[in-house]
């Protein structure tokens, strides 16, 4: 699918609860405006970077990763690099057990084999029948699957939106708490509880989370541990090392060496996880 026809893919226009789309093109940056659909949506990407805004915060979703974005719910997107990518478009109707909100998922080898076979079923689809349960199984999987945390609030507050944009623009932004609370004309102590109020987050762990989605997006480009360590203000890579994995759970190395793996193309691989998706999706549907 070209970019073009994946901007004009209309699911509304398709007369089945679930409806999908794959995509598989480089490019340097494809952009959707912000806009909405009845249905909710699911992203899945194999390959490259995708980031998602919607009001409550910035989304994004590395390789192997998919972010769902509830009904109803504006957003744009964002996709940048060597990309294969894959959406649902899925009634409300069937989305009851999902959350209400943005979220992303880990996705492993059944449940991404499932969503991929999914966007590969005819577009009039047999509800009743083989491919209707090809789908319940999907969803199934898709309501355990572990959620993930690449996800940056960026509040309405205008006061907060202030600093948001500077930390956007220059994560390496050292400018602490109570010199910000001088610039949006408040108290140190009520600028706490706004950010704590609006983002989950005391000041720190908010600016942290600017670096690290910034250092994923650079390391996904190519960028060295080391060039980000130093783009970020560290006075070493280690500094900047534990930083990342207290908050990914693990280093940038690791994290980024786990997905490159997975998305390496193999044919030898995908047959394996297929035949393993496979006979997982069997056991799920008692056959």
């Amino acid at each position: 699918m070209q970019n073009d026809d994946y901007e004009d893919f209309e699911p509304a226009e398709i007369p089945r609860p679930v409806s999908a789309v794959g995509m598989e093109l480089f490019t340097e940056g494809l952009e959707q405006p912000p806009h909405r659909h009845r249905e909710a949506q699911l992203i899945l990407a194999v390959r490259g970077l995708i980031t998602c805004e919607v009001a409550q915060g910035l989304w994004m979703v590395p390789r192997q990763c998919a972010l769902w974005i509830p009904s109803d719910m504006e957003h744009s997107v964002r996709c940048v690099g060597d990309l294969e990518v894959y959406t649902l478009f899925i009634d409300p109707d069937l989305a009851r057990n999902l959350p209400a909100q943005c979220s992303t998922f880990s996705t492993g080898p059944l449940l991404q084999e499932l969503l991929i076979a999914v966007t590969r079923l005819p577009a009039l689809y047999d509800a009743d029948g083989a491919d209707g349960r090809l789908i319940q199984t999907m969803l199934d999987q898709l309501e355990r699957a572990p959620m993930g945390s690449l996800h940056l609030p960026m509040p309405a507050d205008p006061r907060l939106r202030t600093i948001a944009t500077a930390l956007s623009s220059d994560p390496a932004n050292r400018t602490t708490i109570g010199e910000w609370a001088r610039i949006v004309a408040m108290s140190e102590r009520s600028l706490f509880r706004l950010i704590m109020k609006h983002t989950g987050m005391n000041f720190g762990r908010w600016r942290q989370q600017f670096q690290v989605m910034f250092a994923i997006e650079r390391l996904t480009e190519g960028a060295s541990v080391q060039t980000v360590s130093f783009d970020l203000g560290y006075e070493s890579a280690s500094a900047f090392i534990t930083m990342f994995k207290k908050v990914m759970g693990q280093p940038p190395g690791q994290f980024l060496a786990a997905r490159r793996s997975a998305a390496v193309p193999q044919a030898r691989q995908r047959r394996a996880n297929f035949i393993t998706s496979m006979r997982e999706a069997q056991q799920a549907l008692g056959l």
